[in-house]
């Protein structure tokens, strides 16, 4: 029945990272004890005001449509985020809400790019960049960034990449998989490499913000070369920080020009977000950063505990990650090893695959972040969980053998 198909869905897959999760929870499902550490969500509940400000909004009979691009209350709380904390000036009309920064970025590229158009993501990058990019009808174009770079891009790499094609670039710092952040002084080297392309526009995927480790300072490209604002959408959310994944609220500031043309798009798709996770998400910007800090830290003291772990471990190659809450772990050394029925590990895929096959442990590869061979694990899990995590995979290493 595939034939009946739009062509364009020949241009793109599921997402790798939903993909596996599923794939754990179908095993969770048939009874086994699988441990999954495939989802980019903290672990912590929603803060308590949080949701009494939902409870009220629902009893004040906020549940009815907002505008569009969000309601004024919430656009405001944003505009007073990007002021207080990232020192960015933006108007009504420079700001939206959508249903998640995901869908931020998807309208954002959406109302940029065509067909013949390129879009630069440095790689590794989140899973689902390149795939807007091709529904789009444009085409991505990926630097690629290892470990000699921290896995960052650099001016010279995006520079050589820039083409008269070039339409966008898309900077996630902290990244999602790697957890590098970008420095100001690395992204006022990008920014100078953009003073002369006033056609490229910067997307900005600030979602990991307030999941920036001690000795790393965050920085954001808009804020860092307040020349190139016109040229910057900067994009956000309450997901990762306030621990509100599954209310679906995100939000973007840009040139005023881009954010109309967004906004007709969400005007014929999603509408506006969801009112009362809008008012929740005002409590959110509002409320301060005491939790946020307080989780950052527990965040902090699993990811120290578990890099001392996988440094340990023969044949794998981890370093801290500066940001987000994930660990980017190189198994290149592990390729070629054999399974103790002397089965060979040929690729990433049968070492992750095998991982969960026989050892219950569920982690995504690296392929769908664009390098290989890697493996991607989040630590937003529980203490108990990532404990008995480090012991399944060591017992899966012992057990290989060349």
């Amino acid at each position: 029945m595939t034939d009946r198909l739009a062509p364009r869905m020949a241009r793109f897959s599921a997402s790798p990272t939903v993909a596996a999760t599923a794939r754990a929870n179908a095993a969770r499902a048939a009874g086994r004890p699988v441990i999954s550490l495939t989802t980019g969500e903290p672990d912590f509940d929603t803060p308590e005001p949080i949701v009494e400000a939902a409870i009220q909004a629902m009893r004040d009979g906020q549940t009815r449509y907002t505008a569009v691009d969000g309601t004024p209350r919430l656009k405001q709380a944003v505009i007073d985020k990007f002021a207080r904390e990232n020192g960015l000036s933006y108007g009504m009309d420079q700001v939206m809400v959508s249903t998640g920064a995901k869908q931020v970025i998807f309208n954002a590229i959406l109302a940029l790019i065509g067909a013949g158009d390129e879009v630069i993501c440095p790689t590794p990058c989140w899973v689902s960049y390149p795939d807007m990019v091709k529904l789009a009808g444009g085409t991505p174009v990926e630097i690629t960034c290892g470990p000699e770079t921290g896995f960052k891009p650099t001016a010279q790499a995006l520079a050589a990449a820039l083409t008269p094609k070039t339409r966008a670039i898309m900077l996630n710092s902290p990244s999602n998989p790697t957890g590098a952040v970008l420095s100001a002084d690395e992204l006022r080297a990008l920014g100078g490499v953009l003073k002369d392309r006033p056609d490229v526009i910067v997307i900005c995927d600030d979602i990991y913000e307030h999941l920036t480790y001690p000795g790393t300072a965050f920085a954001t490209l808009a804020a860092v070369c307040p020349e190139l604002k016109d040229q910057v959408l900067t994009v956000n959310g309450v997901s990762k920080a306030y621990a509100m994944t599954g209310w679906r609220i995100g939000y973007g500031g840009g040139p005023a020009w881009l954010i109309r043309a967004m906004r007709v798009l969400q005007s014929q798709s999603t509408t506006n977000a969801c009112s009362v996770a809008q008012a929740a998400a005002v409590a959110a910007l509002d409320g301060g950063l005491g939790t946020v800090h307080a989780r950052r830290d527990a965040f902090l003291a699993r990811r120290d505990r578990l890099v001392a772990c996988l440094a340990a471990m023969p044949g794998l190659q981890v370093r801290a990650p500066e940001g987000a809450f994930y660990l980017w772990v190189g198994i290149g050394d592990r390729i070629g090893t054999r399974l103790p029925d002397g089965t060979r590990i040929a690729d990433e895929a049968a070492f992750v695959d095998a991982l969960l096959d026989r050892h219950d442990l569920a982690v995504v590869g690296g392929a769908g972040f664009g390098a290989s061979p890697y493996m991607r694990m989040t630590f937003a899990a529980s203490d108990a969980e990532l404990d008995a995590a480090m012991d399944r995979l060591s017992d899966f290493l012992a057990s290989l053998t060349r």
